[in-house]
């Protein structure tokens, strides 16, 4: 195999395969990037880690069609550290692969094309368009809420499924007992009868920095076992979780009657300001409401204590509920809008918090014992 690549290209196309490889692998071909040298003037890099699976194809000066694996951080730090405007050579022949640009000269290992595992896609039966900022959208309003915890595994994913509320929708959810995140959207054109599916954290994280540099739309096909994403270059392709998401309907209340609408900025700030004491265990920041006003304190035995007043629109009885700090934190970061509405019910139930009704996403907190 021997082909010539921008500089430019080569890095910006390894810095997309590469974060797939994991640091740690006792399988050494994991480690590797596939590279395939094409007589249509093209090169395929592609990654895995058994999970998931990133293909690019770049465009390329192809002197000897042939195919090979290199580690992929190595060739990625080499190609950072190239000079700009560099080409770069890449010649491989019996077990190595000589990487020339200018004045440096690299020679590197490689392992045989043939033992490079790929995931078998199988069928894709379900098949739609999402425009990349609906996707962008929908991953950063959501994947926050993503558990970390691997004995849960089901939910170590965003759970997409179509229902037919008013009019057919997507959803996007996550959870990790604590808090849940959902968006609602249009339900795609193609989308119908698809399968409920859990996209894994790791997968999200790839996406949706290959979103960055998408425009238009991502093509979307999946099964109930598999997932792939065409991000117009690049190609990413997931296995997905094998479980079932519990039914988070039944936690999204309902019946929450006392209503404070408040900016979303000053709350933040105003938690963020008292949590500072907090201890990092709890991170419990209490929040008394009164007529239109609301304080917010924190309590801690190391650190002392701290409160603070922020205005918001509340009518309704008094009375006092306690927040993970982080948690509210990061729901406030998500609302766009002026104002957000938090709809509560008592100091043991759990809180919707939201935009305002015609928002396509809402947040379910659970409050803490302060």
């Amino acid at each position: 195999m021997k082909a010539t690549i921008e500089r430019a290209t080569l890095l910006k196309s390894l810095g997309h395969v590469q974060s797939v490889v994991e640091r740690r692998n006792t399988i050494p071909i994991l480690s590797n990037v596939l590279i395939e040298a094409n007589s249509d003037g093209t090169i395929r890099l592609m990654a895995t880690d058994l999970d998931l699976q990133i293909n690019e194809s770049v465009e390329a000066q192809v002197e000897t069609p042939g195919a090979t694996t290199v580690s992929a951080h190595t060739l990625f730090d080499i190609a950072r550290k190239l000079p700009e405007g560099s080409q770069v050579s890449l010649a491989a022949a019996d077990g190595k692969m000589a990487v020339n640009a200018g004045r440096a000269r690299f020679n590197l290992q490689t392992l045989p094309r043939d033992d490079f595992p790929i995931i078998a896609e199988g069928e894709l039966p379900t098949r739609f368009e999402l425009p990349a900022a609906t996707l962008k959208d929908i991953i950063d309003k959501t994947r926050f809420a993503i558990s970390t915890e691997e004995t849960r595994y089901y939910l170590n994913g965003i759970f997409w499924h179509v229902t037919d509320d008013a009019q057919p929708v997507l959803k996007a959810a996550a959870t990790d007992g604590h808090r849940l995140a959902r968006v609602t959207v249009a339900r795609p054109d193609g989308a119908a009868g698809m399968p409920d599916i859990i996209i894994p954290r790791k997968c999200i994280g790839e996406l949706r920095k290959l979103l960055d540099e998408i425009d238009g739309s991502v093509e979307v096909s999946l099964s109930a076992s598999k997932i792939r994403f065409g991000l117009g270059t690049a190609v990413l392709t997931s296995k997905l979780i094998d479980g079932t998401f519990p039914d988070y309907s039944r936690v999204i209340p309902t019946g929450n009657d006392k209503i404070l609408k408040i900016d979303p900025k000053s709350f933040m700030e105003g938690v963020d300001r008292v949590s500072t004491i907090a201890s990092e265990k709890t991170r419990a920041v209490k929040m008394a409401l009164e007529n239109d006003k609301i304080t917010l304190s924190v309590t801690s035995p190391e650190n002392g204590t701290a409160a603070e007043e922020v205005s918001g629109d509340y009518k309704s009885d008094g009375f006092e509920i306690g927040f993970n700090a982080r948690y509210l934190m990061d729901i406030l970061a998500q609302v766009e809008g002026d104002t957000v509405e938090v709809h509560l019910a008592d100091a043991a139930a759990p809180t919707l918090i939201r935009e305002n009704d015609k928002a396509s996403a809402l947040y379910v907190l659970m409050p803490m014992r302060v």
